[in-house]
């Protein structure tokens, strides 16, 4: 299930670029997107690092990859020979035509940084994300289904929440147990998952390392490894304040989230629809779920952060464009959503030219100057404000 635009954007960058990289978590969709853009591409040629005999292909990977110069060279878990990369660099520069190279990728720490050595200026990235709401469409059964379960294919697609619960069990198992130590991290799987299970219970609210540190007994360079290795493999997002010459007292620390509803449900063990809404992690749970909505809708280069200041004026996510173009925008888990005296100040203090506040509900209507209640339907009027 991969959404045509994503098909279409690789496609278009293989023709510009002479190497394009997909990053993302594993599981997904990557494979599947390569293939299908194999097909467009009349010679071409497939090598999964995770196969012994893909990799015994590249023993001498000059003489090899020196033998398909005319084709599209799709690298699959390339993370596995980072030796590849100045190679490949050598390869473009001697002949610089688009399409010489796919590199798929399951880790940014290894990829983004030996690429950004040797490829650069040669390379555009692509990042390849679970399932959004424009891409499964916004009924209410989708909705509650994609926020239950996730956006990875095989975790949504599953008809039964239990089954999509053992999936998304044995996913997490697998990364733990594999897909870090690949990594050549060694860390013991119990005490990331420990870790990763505490981030769950405070998703969504600031960072206290200070807690971490000490509820696992470990120390504060060490959450601080363990909040990286976790951003960088794409399954946790810290959301960075926003800082202004505004003279007022303001909170420092990110706030973290889960970026996967279904693995933030499955570490907290909650398994259906009607468990989640009678849970207190709730309201924080879908927070998080509209943020990745938004984060999917809006280009890169928009800037997006969060405001709090230590006398509790707030704005869940800033997007900022411009001074002219900032939205702020409040996330409510409520039929009829209002916003706090501290969203007014907070909406004030950054000067916002727009507010709004995303709800589960059908109808957009004003609550405020400037501010509009804005069913999670119309997400795309946010990218319309700035």
């Amino acid at each position: 299930m991969i959404p045509r635009t994503i098909q279409q954007t690789v496609f278009k960058s293989l023709n510009e670029f002479p190497v394009v990289g997909l990053i993302g978590p594993r599981q997904v969709g990557k494979t599947t997107l390569a293939k299908e853009t194999q097909k467009q591409f009349e010679k071409s040629i497939y090598l999964d690092l995770e196969l012994t005999s893909d990799m015994n292909k590249l023993l001498e990977p000059e003489l090899y990859l020196s033998q398909h110069l005319d084709k599209l060279v799709i690298i699959d878990e390339i993370q596995r020979m980072p030796g590849l990369f100045p190679l490949i660099r050598a390869l473009v520069d001697q002949n610089r035509v688009p399409g010489r190279f796919l590199i798929l990728g399951s880790s940014s720490p290894a990829l983004i940084k030996k690429s950004s050595e040797s490829l650069a200026g040669r390379i555009i990235y692509h990042e390849l994300s679970p399932l959004n709401l424009n891409e499964t469409g916004y009924s209410e059964t989708n909705l509650h289904s994609l926020w239950v379960k996730g956006g990875f294919p095989e975790s949504y697609l599953k008809e039964k929440d239990d089954i999509s619960f053992s999936w998304r069990e044995a996913f997490i198992r697998t990364f733990l147990e594999r897909d870090i130590p690949l990594l050549g991290i060694r860390i013991p799987a119990i005490q990331l998952r420990k870790f990763w299970t505490m981030i769950a219970h405070t998703h969504g609210q600031l960072l206290n390392s200070s807690m971490l540190s000490k509820n696992l007994g470990i120390s504060a360079p060490t959450v601080r490894n363990y909040l990286d290795l976790l951003e960088e493999t794409f399954v946790i997002r810290q959301i960075l304040p926003y800082y202004t010459n505004i003279k007022k007292r303001l909170i420092k620390s990110p706030k973290v989230y889960l970026r996967d509803s279904g693995l933030l449900h499955t570490l907290l063990n909650l398994g259906t629809y009607d468990e989640l809404v009678g849970h207190p992690v709730v309201g924080h749970s879908w927070e998080g779920f509209v943020i990745e909505q938004i984060y999917s809708i809006l280009p890169g280069s928009i800037q997006k952060y969060f405001y709090r200041t230590t006398a509790g004026a707030e704005i869940d996510l800033l997007v900022f464009h411009s001074p002219q173009k900032t939205a702020a925008i409040e996330i409510k888990y409520s039929a009829a959503p209002q916003v706090s005296r501290g969203f007014h100040s907070a909406f004030e203090d950054t000067g916002c030219s727009r507010g709004f506040v995303i709800y589960p509900g059908k109808e957009r209507y004003p609550i405020g100057k400037k501010i509009e209640a804005l069913p999670i339907s119309e997400l795309e009027r946010i990218r319309e404000a700035v």
